[in-house]
C-alpha cells in the first residue's frame, strides 16, 4: 500500500476499528443508562428476575452472584454461576431485568447444549493462546531473514486468526441469548409489552458491541495480511 514518511496507511484500519468499538460502547452505556431509570411494573430486581427465569426453565443448579462493576454481567459455565453487576443485581429497572434475562439465556444455552456455545467454549483456550502469541511471533519474525522470519510472522497471523474466529462464533451465541431473553420475559409476564420494547433497545445496543468487536478484529487481521501476507526474503 505504500508508506508516507512515518505514516503507514494501514493504520486507517486500526482507527476505523477503534472508532466502531468506541461508538458501540458509548451507545450501550447511553441506552442502558436511559432505561435503567425506568422501573419495571412488576418490581422484580435483576437477581429476582434471573431466579424466576431459571426456575421457569427448570434450572436449579445455577448460583446467582453479585459482583462489582458496571455491566460486568456474565454467565460462567465452568462453575454454573450467573454473575450480576452492581447496576443489575439489585435494580428493578427494565434495563437491569433485560440484562439479567440475557445472562439467563446463556445458562439455558448451556443446559440445552446449544452448539455455538459449545464451540465457543472449546476454542477459548486456543483463542486466548493465539491472542497472547500473535504479536510476539510477528515482532520476533521481523528481526529474522531467510525463511525463519516469514514463518514466524505467518504463524503469528494464524494465531491471531483464532481470536477472530472466537469473535465470530460469539455473535450467534449473544444474539440467541437475547432472543431467548425477550421470549421468556414475554411468556412469564415479567415485563409488559411496552417494557419489552425498551428492554429490546438495551439488548440490541449490547449486541452491537459484539459486532463492533468482531469488525475491529477482522480489520486488524486484514491489516496483517496487507502488511505481511506476501512478505518474502526481501
Amino acid at each position: 500500500m505504500g508508506y508516507y514518511g512515518w505514516w503507514d496507511p494501514t493504520y486507517y484500519l486500526v482507527i476505523i476499528g477503534a472508532l466502531i468499538s468506541m461508538l458501540a460502547s458509548a451507545r450501550v452505556k447511553g441506552t442502558f443508562g436511559k432505561y435503567s431509570r425506568c422501573r419495571s411494573m412488576g418490581g422484580l430486581t435483576g437477581a429476582q428476575a434471573a431466579e424466576r427465569i431459571l426456575h421457569t426453565a427448570g434450572i436449579y443448579d445455577v448460583t446467582i452472584r453479585h459482583i462489582s462493576g458496571n455491566l460486568t454481567d456474565h454467565y460462567d459455565p465452568r462453575n454454573k454461576t450467573l454473575n450480576l453487576s452492581d447496576s443489575v443485581y439489585a435494580s428493578a429497572s427494565v434495563a437491569a431485568v433485560g440484562v439479567a434475562a440475557h445472562e439467563c439465556g446463556h445458562a439455558i444455552q448451556h443446559q440445552r447444549h446449544y452448539a455455538p456455545l459449545s464451540i465457543r467454549g472449546a476454542i477459548v483456550p486456543v483463542a486466548n493462546l493465539g491472542s497472547t502469541l500473535a504479536w510476539p511471533l510477528i515482532l520476533i519474525g521481523l528481526f529474522f531473514s531467510s525463511s525463519t522470519g516469514p514463518m514466524l510472522i505467518h504463524a503469528g497471523i494464524i494465531c491471531f486468526s483464532f481470536a477472530v474466529i472466537f469473535q465470530l462464533v460469539t455473535l450467534p451465541v449473544e444474539f440467541n441469548a437475547s432472543r431467548r431473553a425477550m421470549v421468556i420475559l414475554r411468556d412469564t409476564g415479567i415485563l409488559n409489552s411496552q417494557e419489552l420494547k425498551k428492554t429490546g433497545k438495551v439488548l440490541r445496543a449490547a449486541a452491537l458491541t459484539y459486532v463492533a468487536g468482531a469488525a475491529a478484529a477482522i480489520l486488524q487481521l486484514f491489516r496483517l495480511f496487507l502488511l505481511f501476507g506476501g512478505r518474502n526474503d526481501n
